[in-house]
């Protein structure tokens, strides 16, 4: 029987008692286990499988046949999977097959299968095909434009334009078919995909008729959505857990109630697993981490192999699959659309997929495609078909083109056409998507697909799909599950399998894991050791009451504080949940409350770590049960927090915003702890946030539970000291708040409840209160992160500069690029004799070129006795399969090479290379970067500026860079910013600029490209090689690797280099017309024929077996050193060498130095361009003023109008602290911006010679400080004003000077300084979090000079520069400001019998300081122990004559932060000796780390026994 007809019969019949009849020899099953013993051809196979589907995986001759049948039938359609028969002899594969399909219907389980069709289907999105580019003008614009933009919004006049992004297109994919969409990148396949898929929230409308079996999309997406599946283009996955753990999630999200053979849930999940991976050739990656582009994993294609089997395990319906090649090669990506093609016959399922490069082996998988031109539907039908569709149309297709390529090249601008027109059809030829279109509407095969249509729709009655997908619902979901809900297993089970993945990932990312718990136990040390025996054991005093205080609000924010690595883990992770959403796997609450227990163990073990050390080593209350409730309340603050941040990541869209509401947040916790503005001291306006601070809570909670039942020794009696030995304590109080005159001891519960207004029975209650807030934000972010948004995306977007809109959209913004002879006009000038100017260029050869790498503590070779020319006018080829040492023979050739070994000639005109050599060449990298903000132009203006010689004038410069635009075709979006993909221009616009700014540079000698055509769709690809090929012609020389290209691009190059793996040469010479030259070479050596519409590179690439179905058996390198054509090639070489010996040298002194531009100009043309930077990043630059001006308003408004009193001087010093705190958010802010343009420079711009490092950190620090300032000048309005400080020139100017100009220089050096020395930006913000902190804590706020050990006292307390911050800051605040005692300051005692207060009190006051309100009295004298603020600060060593010492010191520390920054640069990134590597110790011991496996490349090439093993006999 063949596999099909059991497959499409219950789509026609859904009847499920001829599934009996259709399976022919198979027994009805009875649900007992069968006796397996006996001649197997008389057993039924189909019993023995469907025991269980183990039995065949666990021997090897069964996984070799079922990888067997994977490898057959990844390579054929529908149409020849019906014809198709497997061997139902000795072992029964049709078992298998049937299996999965003829055993569900037997036992009554229902397919969930369903095909689509659409009819009329139009997409409407906001219309952003070109913007303005954005900039702090823009703003500004957006902002006084915001009412006009609501008032419209009320009235229901959006003024948003929209337009179709797809129009008109019609369709049907049955199951068990593969649909092709072509079009270029734009066209609307995308959209497509995401309509077909119900993927539609970003989409303004979508109108048109669908039928999923007969349902309409929305009773499909709302009660089976789970059937329909959209695959995005990037592999989303959790890059710390294994291979396994990913598929095994996956698949008990899925595994359904009823299963064949009453298989256990386990048993099910390891058959599936261990079936889907055999047959995709993932097996042996079980162990490996699915890894992403920065953590170390599987190969590109085995993750979107996994994607996949993950896909897969969802057992839907319909998959689409966007852009489902990119960044694979060719290979990767045939290996791909098989195992696409595979499950698609294993699974009858249906898969619409979208390719922009693919090969015609590819192409011949599909049954259906259908071509899109700038959103309108020109063809949909059999994909054998399409090609003659266009043809008949008056298109001629190439030979060698491939199929995809033809029909994207149809879609090209006619302006822009790179195809033949037939003779006699000119006129006749549609010109335009609206005339396509127009051709198709009234085509018969449109006609057929109507037809289809209606004859579909009438197949599927909706009633009938409807009881079958509510049957295989009912059957699928787990017992506990709602009715109408989505997934197949119910809540809890969704929770439970979140934690197991949760425990997974913690387990994965054990580096986190240590660097969280030693942070905590480093700062538990530095606190611990910082306030050690803060009174003796025996004995607390008051003098230590401040102290014990300072401590615990001190690990109250750290524990705090640190959840705020929260908003990065959500904004991380969420990509990959939001896509497990759509595939109906979990509800995202499901993942948010299995987080609460998965991170208690980490987060418990770190607070326990805490509390041993800043418990026991201070001496705080000697007591167990004090020490397990400080470690309770610290314990409940920390997890309050995290579920504060986490809330603040689900209300937000991007990491930005939610730091900046972060940072505000932590701000306001901190100021209303009670700790640095009491309870007794806020103003009534806002001192009802407290109620609802948690840190209030846990900080009254701490306070109160270490000074309850506490009696405290008095440590400065008042009066005290010479004259007043002989009076009685009667006489006397204590300096302190809650003191009782007469009394030598003060009472802790005292103290609190006068200081703080806090008391010990509330400590308990405050737990609960905040058991309630934490319980309060879990169900806050569980509830809302149900209707978590994915992150927006939309359609490629041009941002052009205010005033430099073109008329037309951005349907043509391309323009063409240049003809031969325009190049030629425009880079030799008129009338010259190209062959002289050829002739007259320097020729490039190497000769025996050996590079060797240590490895593994021994060493590789990377090439091997490699040799070659480029001439003049010709365009090389280097091609070879992956990691055949491409790239790297171009690097070594470009002189790019820091490491490793290299030997052999590498010679101009036969002699050593010049020092000019670097700048004569250019070097277009694989990756297009650029800086973003700039527009095209800057960006080429930029590169003439620096990179052409000095004696060449500015306006020559700028005219060559207008030729360069011409000639790339660039002038259409030549004021366009570069912006990021998706928003800015696209990958094709991208790779110009990307050659466009080498050549600018006047490459004399070479230009070499690395794989310029990798990831443009087929059309851009033959753009950008015509256009080489045109520069080639001009007299460029161009030396290209590239990746299996196509038959029309190769034909394009002159000569090829091929290399197989381990860098032996393969090939070196001509191609030859029709690449003749090349195949008699191979074909010769081979025996195989190259077919006429067989493309030459993959066939060379098979023939030498570097392709997925090649396979060498002759070593072609040997082939190749004995060949005829070697030893010409060799004798060219050295014929070359002969005769370009005796050309006289040019040696050229401008070209000799290292940069083209004068130090001074490198630093005019950087600061130009860094401060077009800061202009045109708003988000940046408004999260900024944000943070800082919302903060700075919050501390100025807290600390409104401070009074003359005692508390007034403490206001002004805790304030301060809070300023410093802005500090901290703006440099983490500037570490993140900062990142973006290092890395452009060190990937691009440092190896061009472009400029020097230092001008690049100069610069940036220079405009940073500039917008700080700017920042900083806010700050001090919003701060200072409001607290009514003095305006006296003296005092405001200095705090002016100093906070304003000063302090920005300070901390923007210290933070790029951080930012240059660390490898990444979350490294730097954990370095500077951690500095930051210590700093915080030596500068004497928390911890008074006198109280700190003598270590600390002497280093860190004079070393923190933020000692010196705070007493320049503070002194100017509380200089000369007379005391006011307010009514609970003044210290109250009775004096001697028969003395007044005045005589009694008169010695004490002329010793020491303050004033007496009632010296008449003889009872109850109100002393105010300070007359000015001054001196109430000077117990912290802050002094008024220190102030002019602090600004030189000061400046002390900015010179060594800015010598510090370029000398951390130079060390970690220019000489590379990176920090970690030295820390690393296990390197010292183990050598590398070896990859865990070696990448399968060969799992769908077909092996000589596979079609005995499958097919009938």
């Amino acid at each position: 029987m063949s596999f099909t007809e059991s497959k499409e019969r219950y789509s026609h019949e859904k009847d499920s008692s001829s599934a009996s009849d259709s399976i022919g020899d198979v027994q009805p099953y009875d649900g007992k286990a069968h006796d397996i013993t006996g001649n197997a051809e008389e057993m039924s196979v189909q019993e023995q499988l469907s025991r269980n589907l183990s039995k065949i995986l666990s021997n090897n001759e069964g996984v070799e046949r079922l990888e067997s049948l994977a490898r057959v039938i990844s390579t054929k359609n529908k149409k020849e999977m019906s014809a198709f028969e497997v061997n139902d002899l000795d072992f029964d594969l049709r078992a298998l097959l049937n299996y999965l399909r003829s055993r569900q219907l037997e036992q009554g389980i229902e397919p969930g299968d369903s095909g689509v069709a659409f009819k009329n289907l139009t997409a409407v999105g906001i219309d952003a095909s070109a913007a303005f580019g954005p900039s702090v003008a823009e703003s500004i614009r957006d902002f006084i434009y915001l009412p006009v933009h609501l008032m419209n919004k009320l009235r229901k006049q959006d003024d948003t334009p929209v337009r179709n992004i797809i129009q008109n297109c019609t369709g049907v994919v049955e199951s068990g078919e593969m649909l092709f969409v072509v079009g270029r990148p734009g066209a609307g396949c995308s959209t497509l995909l995401k309509c077909i898929s119900g993927e539609t929230s970003e989409l303004v409308s979508v109108d048109g008729e669908f039928s999923y079996d007969g349902l309409d999309q929305q009773e499909m997406m709302s009660k089976y959505k789970s059937y329909v599946i959209y695959c995005p283009e990037l592999d989303f996955h959790f890059p710390k857990i294994t291979v396994k753990e990913t598929i095994d999630f996956a698949l008990k999200c899925k595994t359904p109630r009823t299963r064949i053979d009453n298989m256990s849930r386990k048993e099910y999940v390891d058959s599936l697993r261990d079936m889907w991976c055999t047959v995709f050739g993932l097996r042996h990656t079980y162990a490996t981490n699915v890894g992403n582009d920065f953590v170390r994993g599987v190969s590109g294609g085995e993750r979107k192999r996994v994607s996949l089997v993950e896909a897969q395990a969802m057992s839907a319906s319909i998959y689409s699959w966007d852009n489902a090649t990119r960044g694979l090669d060719a290979s990767t990506a045939l290996e791909f659309a098989q195992a696409i093609r595979t499950a698609t016959n294993m699974m009858n399922n249906s898969a619409i997929v979208a390719i922009y490069q693919a090969g015609e082996n590819i192409y011949e998988l599909f049954d259906k495609a259908t071509v899109l031109y700038a959103g309108k539907q020109i063809y949909f039908g059999p994909a054998d078909k399409a090609v003659q569709y266009f043809e008949n149309m008056g298109w001629v297709k190439p030979n060698r083109m491939t199929s995809a390529e033809f029909l994207t090249a149809v879609t090209v601008d006619f302006e822009n056409r790179t195809l033949e027109i037939k003779p006699g059809y000119e006129n006749h030829v549609p010109k335009s998507g609206t005339e396509f279109e127009e051709y198709w509407l009234n085509s018969p095969e449109y006609q057929e697909v109507l037809l289809e249509y209606n004859d579909y729709q009438s197949r599927h009655p909706a009633e009938e799909t409807r009881e079958r997908l509510d049957m295989a619902k009912k059957q699928r979901s787990q017992a506990g599950a709602r009715k109408k809900s989505q997934y197949t297993v119910n809540y809890w089970s969704q929770v439970y399998y979140c934690m197991i993945r949760g425990f997974q990932r913690v387990k994965g990312d054990s580096t986190y894991t240590k660097v969280y718990l030693a942070s905590f136990l480093i700062k538990g040390l530095v606190v611990g050791s910082m306030f050690h025996r803060i009174d003796p054991k025996s004995q607390s005093t008051t003098s230590g009451a401040y102290s014990r205080g300072g401590i615990l609000f001190y690990v109250l924010l750290f524990a705090a504080v640190t959840s705020l690595a929260e908003i990065a883990n959500s904004f991380a992770t969420r990509p990959i949940i939001v896509k497990h959403k759509t595939y109906s796997m979990y509800h995202l609450s499901a993942e948010s409350l299995q987080e609460i227990i998965t991170e208690i163990p980490t987060k418990l073990t770190a607070i326990i770590i805490l509390s041993l050390v800043s418990y026991w080593i201070p001496y705080l209350k000697f007591q167990a049960g004090a020490f397990f409730q400080y470690l309770l309340y610290l314990f409940t603050i920390q997890q309050c927090t995290s579920f504060i941040f986490k809330f603040i990541a689900t209300l937000t869209k991007d990491g930005v915003t939610a730091h900046a509401y972060g940072g505000l947040y932590v701000l306001m916790l901190t100021v209303f702890t009670g700790f640095v503005l009491p309870i007794p001291e806020m103003h009534h306006w806002i001192r009802w946030f407290h109620y609802i601070n948690p840190l209030t809570y846990a900080f009254e909670s701490l306070m109160s539970t270490e000074f309850h039942g506490r009696e405290m020794l008095c440590s400065q009696l008042i009066p005290d000291g010479p004259g007043y030995e002989s009076y009685s304590v009667a006489n006397k109080i204590c300096n302190i708040a809650g003191a009782v005159k007469g009394n030598l001891y003060v009472n802790g519960d005292a103290y609190i409840l006068k200081q703080y207004h806090f008391a010990y029975k509330h400590a308990w209650r405050d737990w609960g209160v905040n058991i309630v807030w934490t319980f309060g934000y879990i169900v806050a972010n569980v509830l809302l992160s149900e209707f978590l948004k994915p992150v927006e995306s939309g359609g490629d977007l041009l941002l052009y500069k205010r005033g430099h809109m073109p008329d037309f959209g951005t349907e043509s913004a391309e323009a063409k690029t240049a003809s031969r002879e325009e190049m030629m006009h425009a880079l030799n000038g008129e009338n010259v004799d190209l062959d002289s100017v050829i002739a007259a260029k320097d020729v490039f050869t190497w000769n025996h070129l050996y590079y060797t790498i240590p490895y593994d503590g021994a060493t590789r070779q990377l090439l091997s006795d490699v040799f070659g020319y480029v001439k003049p006018g010709k365009m090389t080829a280097l091609m070879g399969e992956s990691g055949a040492g491409k790239t790297t023979l171009l690097n070594v050739l470009a002189q790019r090479i820091n490491m490793g070994v290299i030997t052999g000639d590498m010679l101009v005109n036969a002699k050593p290379l010049p020092a000019s050599f670097n700048r004569s060449c250019g070097y277009v990298a694989q990756a297009d970067n650029h800086m973003a903000e700039l527009s095209v132009r800057e960006s080429l203006r930029f590169a003439a500026e620096l990179r052409q010689p000095r004696s060449v004038s500015i306006e020559e410069k700028y005219e060559y860079v207008e030729k360069i635009i011409k000639l790339l075709g660039m002038q259409n979006y030549a004021e366009a910013l570069v912006g990021k993909t998706g928003r800015g221009l696209n990958v094709e616009q991208r790779k110009k600029l990307s050659i466009g700014v080498e050549l600018v540079a006047k490459p004399s000698l070479l230009l070499f490209l690395d794989e310029p055509t990798s990831g443009l769709d087929s059309q851009s690809s033959w753009s950008i090689v015509q256009f080489l090929r045109a520069l080639a012609d001009s007299g460029q020389s161009i030396l290209c690797t590239i990746h299996q290209p196509s038959a029309t691009l190769f034909e394009q190059f002159d000569r090829l280099l091929l290399l197989k793996k381990g860098g032996k040469m393969v090939y070196f010479g001509d191609i030859g017309p029709n690449s003749s030259t090349l195949l008699s070479y191979f074909e010769r050596q081979s025996g195989v024929k190259c077919g006429v519409s067989e493309n030459p590179a993959e066939y060379i690439l098979n023939c030498i077996g570097a392709g997925a179905t090649a396979s060498a058996s002759a070593d072609w390198h040997d082939l190749w050193v004995a060949s005829p054509e070697c030893a010409a090639a060799r004798a060219e070489v050295e014929e070359l060498h002969k005769t370009l010996a005796s050309r006289p040298v040019e040696n050229n002194a401008e070209l000799n130095g290292r940069f083209a531009a004068s130090y001074l100009t490198q630093l005019m043309c950087v600061l130009r361009r860094t401060s077009i930077q800061f202009w045109r990043s708003p988000v940046y630059i408004r999260a900024k003023f944000f943070e800082c001006v919302s903060c700075a308003l919050f501390v100025g408004l807290s600390y409104v109008g401070v009074n003359h009193s005692i508390g007034g001087a403490q206001e002004a010093f805790s304030s301060i602290f809070m300023l410093l705190l802005i500090a901290l958010a703006m440099i983490n802010q500037l570490s993140v911006f900062a990142f973006d343009s290092r890395e452009l420079y060190e990937v691009r711009e440092a190896a061009s010679n472009t400029f020097h490092w230092s001008a690049l950190l100069l610069c940036h620090a220079a405009v940073e400080i500039g917008w700080s300032t700017l920042c900083q000048f806010f700050c001090f309005l919003f701060y200072y004003w409001p607290a009514q400080y003095s305006g006296r020139a003296s005092h405001a100017g200095f705090f002016f000077f100093f906070y304003v100009l000063i302090f920005p220089i300070y901390f923007v050096s210290y933070g790029l300084w951080l930012l240059y020395m660390s490898p990444d930006v979350p490294s730097a913000s954990i370095i500077n979090s951690n500095l930051f902190a210590a700093m915080l804590l030596f500068c004497g706020i928390l911890q008074p000079r006198q109280k700190m050990p003598a270590f600390w006292r002497r280093l860190m307390y004079n070393v923190s520069p933020f000692t010196y911050v705070v007493q320049a800051l503070v002194a100017p605040l509380v200089h000369n400001k007379k005391v006011i005692c307010a009514e609970n300051e003044f210290a109250i005692m009775d004096p001697p019998e028969g003395q007044t207060c005045g005589t009694y009190l008169e010695t004490y006051i002329n010793n020491n300081t303050g004033y007496l309100t009632n010296p008449t009295a003889t009872a109850d004298c109100r002393y105010c122990p300070y007359s000015v603020q001054d001196e109430v600060v000077a117990q912290f060593n802050i002094k008024w004559d220190y102030r002019w010492r602090n600004f030189g010191f000061m400046w002390a520390y900015i010179c060594f932060n800015f010598c510090a920054m370029l000398f951390s640069y130079y060390i970690m990134r220019v000489k590379v000796w990176s920090l970690k590597s030295v820390l690393n110790f296990k390197k010292w011991f183990n050598g590398p780390r070896k990859e865990r496996h070696e990448k399968d490349s060969t799992i769908f090439q077909q092996k000589p026994t596979d079609s005995k093993k499958v097919s009938k006999n």
